[in-house]
């Protein structure tokens, strides 16, 4: 039987709790670790996603991360996805957007020089990396109590294409949020379908247009290749260049706002590579388009 106390002692005072939880022997279950805490430890992990704490005691003790991360990842791999964006993206041109200095005179994707920067490629169509360790999400908005690392590994495929382009549903599925996230630099006009597989798991579009509550409502049904939601433009996409957030999850841990973590630690990517793996099992576009 695990040593609360003594695991609980060997949390004080740490800066990372989640690398300290990774390290710590399992299986723990999260209510009886948290009881074991002092005060300011157990505030720190009370602050932050249950969800995202009981899946890294997971890892920790050398299980799945998200129960049946796996087998989901497995059905994404042999499925037959509708395209998200018409014309197909494999089908034309299309450029890359790594944000670590390979393209030295691209702005970056929140200043609105962008716009006419990516207008001079002439292409339909920008793709920005999953898993790209992001120097641009440094601020407070991407840390939290737990630990000292900021959140700045992205956990989608960024798709740009110009404002009102329209996107669509890969699986047929439900809507299970359908929100406004206003906060600058968030996603703007947010939408999380669920879908059915060996277990459920859920696709996230992020940044699009005001015309989503017009086209779906929280419960409605959707089918393979309806048009769910168009690129939103800079003043409703949370203050971006108009592009797509892409992203899969396993599990919404326990965020039930409407939005999701966009971007996880480097520290942790073993659990979030497991909690959202690479969109690309979806969109299916061909991995030499994301090298320069």
């Amino acid at each position: 039987m695990p040593d609360y106390p003594k695991i609980a002692a060997r949390l004080s005072g740490q800066p990372d709790l989640y690398s300290a939880l990774l390290a710590a022997e399992g299986p723990l279950e999260l209510g009886k670790l948290l009881a074991a805490c002092d005060s300011a430890v157990a505030a720190r992990l009370a602050s932050v996603d249950q969800g995202l704490l009981r899946a890294i005691l997971r890892a920790g003790a050398g299980d799945e991360a998200v129960a049946g991360a796996g087998r989901i990842t497995e059905y994404l791999k042999t499925a037959n996805p509708a395209p998200v964006f018409l014309p197909e993206i494999n089908a034309g041109p299309s450029i890359s957007l790594p944000t670590d200095g390979q393209r030295p005179d691209m702005p970056v994707f929140s200043d609105r020089a962008f716009d006419a920067w990516f207008a001079a490629q002439d292409v339909p169509y920008g793709l920005g990396l999953y898993g790209e360790n992001r120097t641009c999400y440094a601020s407070a908005q991407f840390a939290d109590q737990a630990s000292d690392e900021r959140r700045t590994v992205h956990l989608g495929v960024d798709v740009f294409a110009p404002a009102g382009t329209p996107v669509h549903a890969p699986f047929a599925g439900k809507v299970r949020y359908l929100t406004y996230n206003s906060d600058p630099l968030d996603y703007g006009h947010t939408l999380i379908l669920e879908h059915d597989g060996p277990v459920p798991f859920f696709t996230l579009y992020g940044h699009l247009g005001a015309s989503l509550p017009t086209l779906l409502a929280v419960g409605d049904a959707v089918t393979p290749g309806q048009i769910i939601a168009h690129l939103g433009d800079w003043h409703e996409n949370g203050g971006w260049a108009p592009h797509l957030h892409f992203q899969i999850m396993t599990s919404m841990l326990e965020q039930v706002q409407g939005n999701f973590f966009g971007v996880g630690h480097a520290g942790l990517w073993d659990v979030w590579s497991q909690i959202c793996p690479d969109p690309n099992l979806i969109l299916r576009i061909d991995p030499a388009r994301f090298a320069v």
